[in-house]
């Protein structure tokens, strides 16, 4: 096992540069996710770790030896593509102690690595068959399997569950996290897949262009997202947001919408920041309830998923989601009124986009 380090990494492609000074120390046995959409830069980072990109400015630190100009083979860490990566022609038992026996080892020290593999992934009764004769999800525990037989010092995965169905997802969450909390190996785990990322990481780096745009833990990250893309992009269905300024209705702050209305309640402390400031709110979904003297809202669309409902709403000519756990059966063009607690608002400042501390408001 190992620390990672990485210190003001760029990388750019003749004049374009896709990944601007990122910095982050990733802790001995720690799982890491990187986060974010197609196109920020992910992929290209953990690429670098590996040594499968090279570095256009920084360091990239594993253990305690800077690696920028070691090949991969050199790094001691072990990679999982999204695409298997399996040899064909080789059985499952081969494709599992191919680097071994590419390092020269011993037969018999490749057979008991790839043993210990199997044991722990569920392939015993597998190590016979070729690829073609295996699911979606038994090939990528075969690729799981040849990274575990390596004992590197951190392994890196690139969206390895991608062409996974849904269920097989799930459950292949579950073996990964399993088989981290077994192996205590520095993980460093890419997804363009929130929920991949809240129900796997210690962790969670989110990215945006380049660069990255908040690190914490997934609670730290839904409970105090660092600004609006933060905000809408953990957490299913997104964060609404609001657009308004602070009014001061009898004391009490509260939302004053496009229409000139006082509408959502506020924090005490956001009377602090005085009547008419401009300010986004943001509303999470599940805490929306429905309750008498709230927010008049016209029902869009309902979509009962079984557990809980959603609705789709139209308040002051703006789209707003709730997630509910009560069954409702409310059609397009009822009127509810619903409300928030005033503790359970963010606001963010609509120009940067940053969070407001409206905690330290006061």
């Amino acid at each position: 096992m190992a620390v990672v380090r990485l210190t003001d990494v760029v990388k750019t492609y003749g004049a374009m540069q896709v990944v601007h000074g990122v910095s982050l120390d990733v802790q001995d046995g720690e799982f890491i996710v990187l986060v974010g959409p197609s196109g920020c830069g992910k992929s290209t980072l953990l690429r670098m770790i590996a040594g499968l990109e090279s570095i256009s400015g920084g360091d990239v630190v594993i253990g305690d030896e800077i690696v920028n100009d070691l090949p991969p083979k050199e790094r001691n860490i072990a990679m999982v593509f999204q695409n298997y990566a399996l040899y064909p022609h080789m059985r499952v038992s081969q494709n599992m102690g191919f680097s071994l026996r590419l390092a020269g080892r011993p037969r018999a020290e490749i057979d008991r690595e790839v043993g210990r593999a199997a044991k722990i992934l569920d392939l015993e009764s597998l190590l016979d068959r070729y690829p073609k004769e295996l699911s979606g999800g038994q090939r990528q525990r075969v690729a799981m399997g040849r990274a575990i037989v390596r004992d590197p010092q951190v392994f890196l995965f690139d969206e390895p569950l991608s062409n996974l169905d849904a269920m097989l997802r799930v459950a292949m969450r579950g073996e990964i996290k399993a088989l981290h909390q077994r192996l205590q190996t520095t993980t460093i785990y890419v997804t363009h897949d929130q929920i991949e990322a809240m129900t796997m990481a210690d962790r969670i780096v989110v990215m945006r262009n380049g660069r990255i745009e908040q690190v914490g833990t997934p609670i730290e990250l839904y409970d105090m997202p660092a600004n609006t893309f933060v905000a809408t992009f953990i957490g299913s269905p997104a964060m609404n947001l609001l657009a308004g300024k602070v009014a001061l209705d009898g004391g009490a702050p509260r939302l004053r919408d496009a229409t000139g209305r006082p509408t959502w309640p506020l924090p005490g402390a956001a009377a602090a920041l005085g009547e008419g400031r401009p300010v986004t709110l943001g509303i999470r979904p599940e805490s929306l309830v429905i309750a008498p003297g709230g927010v008049a809202a016209t029902v869009v669309v309902t979509e009962p998923t079984g557990a809980e409902t959603h609705i789709v709403m139209e308040s002051g000519g703006v789209h707003i989601t709730g997630v509910f756990r009560e069954r409702r059966n409310y059609r397009p063009g009822d009127t509810l009124q619903v409300t928030v607690a005033p503790e359970a608002c963010h606001l963010f400042d609509p120009g940067s986009g940053a969070r407001i501390p409206i905690d330290t408001a006061a």
